[in-house]
């Protein structure tokens, strides 16, 4: 058994590593080609970088595709490219304007590791006979008891489990992540400099890979145009007191550029499209316990449905950045369920994910994708 928990040789062992151009994968093919695995990098494009007038910090396109090239020749190891970009519009470009169109808050990143990265990409790693597919993602799979579970990585500051809890256990068996271990981004970048990659000081992507500087309304306007229709704003007594220019420019939380004069700060509370409203109120009226999940992943042998406990006593993550909190999940079907929270929270967005943890919140356990509906539990 070698180091990828692979029964055969590393030099006989074909490791597809997803090279997006930037550093994190490129120091993940470097390191799997010095332990001498057969490797091989494929980079995806996704999308024209005219059609969103991008001038680099993304991923995917243009610039990145020729830094993965170089990356590659230096590592001297094959390269190719594959077109998803008829893939991407489909499955999270256009589910993204849906989102907003929709009245809630989408995270593309979460939708393209789920619907092409996972699922498109690995079906070309096994067209290509890959033992496995490796990926830049700092987040850590181990094995145990015959099955594979995924974990958060060593580096808690760049772990990236939240936006991966759509994997399923077929897929996390085929992945690895070279990274998972590594202790923070200066030693990613030391390994960079070690390996003579050209990336090594490339700076991260921060935004929407397909969103020039965050203008996320200016985005889906050009894509979709006559998509913002303007509508009224109501206070929480349900009162006209506004107009806005179209929903798609809100999210549930946001307090600037809401356009309307009060005493106290006012936030967007709730988002109606069918009614083409939004609601404001006090930060106050922000926070809430309860939460329904719809779409949920349950990864790992044992979660959780169907299972004779009305609920299960988890942490949870409601945002990226936000710590886990204590919660119970009552599950009411094998994709829908109910959490309640351990404390209060505010800015809980349809749209978001709510991402599942063990109890030492060390172990990814699913999670799924909050919807403003309210589910009628079923009887047990």
């Amino acid at each position: 058994m070698n180091s990828l928990g692979i029964n055969k040789e590393k030099k006989s062992t074909r490791v597809i590593v997803a090279m997006s151009g930037g550093v994190d994968s490129s120091v993940a093919a470097a390191l799997l080609k010095a332990q001498g695995y057969e490797v091989i990098g494929l980079t995806m494009q996704l999308y024209d970088n005219k059609t969103f007038n991008h001038k680099g910090k993304t991923c995917c396109a243009g610039t990145d595709i020729m830094d993965a090239r170089k990356v590659a020749a230096k590592l001297d190891i094959p390269h190719y490219v594959i077109n998803f970009e008829k893939e991407f519009k489909q499955k999270v470009i256009d589910d993204f304007i849906n989102s907003y169109e929709g009245g809630t808050t989408p995270i593309p990143c979460i939708r393209c590791n789920e619907k092409i990265k996972f699922q498109d990409l690995i079906v070309k790693a096994r067209e290509l006979s890959a033992d496995c597919l490796a990926t830049g993602h700092y987040v850590r799979r181990i094995e145990k008891n015959g099955h594979s579970q995924l974990h958060i990585a060593e580096d808690i500051n760049k772990d990236q489990s939240y936006f991966l809890f759509t994997i399923t256990e077929e897929q996390l068996d085929f992945l690895r992540f070279p990274l998972g271990d590594i202790k923070n981004k200066d030693e990613t970048r030391k390994l960079a400099i070690k390996y003579g990659l050209n990336v090594a000081n490339k700076k991260d992507s921060q935004d929407i890979c397909f969103i020039p500087n965050g203008s996320y309304a200016e985005t889906i306007k050009k894509l979709r145009p006559n998509t913002a229709k303007p509508g009224s704003i109501l206070n929480d007594k349900n009162v006209v007191i506004g107009k806005h220019q179209g929903i798609i420019n809100y999210t549930v939380g946001q307090r600037k550029g809401i356009g309307v004069n009060s005493e106290v700060p006012l936030f967007v509370t709730k988002i109606n499209a069918n009614e083409n409203t939004i609601t404001v109120g006090p930060r106050e009226s922000l926070k809430q316990k309860e939460l329904f999940l719809k779409d949920i992943n349950w990864l790992g042998e044992n979660c959780f449905y169907p299972n004779s406990k009305a609920f299960h006593e988890l942490k949870v993550k409601t945002r990226y950045q936000r710590p886990s909190s204590l919660a119970k999940v009552f599950p009411i079907s094998e994709k829908k369920a109910k959490v309640v929270i351990s404390s209060e929270e505010d800015s809980i967005s349809p749209g978001q994910a709510c991402v599942f943890y063990s109890s030492d919140s060390r172990r990814i356990l699913g999670g799924g994708w909050i919807t403003n509906e309210n589910y009628v539990e079923l009887e047990r």
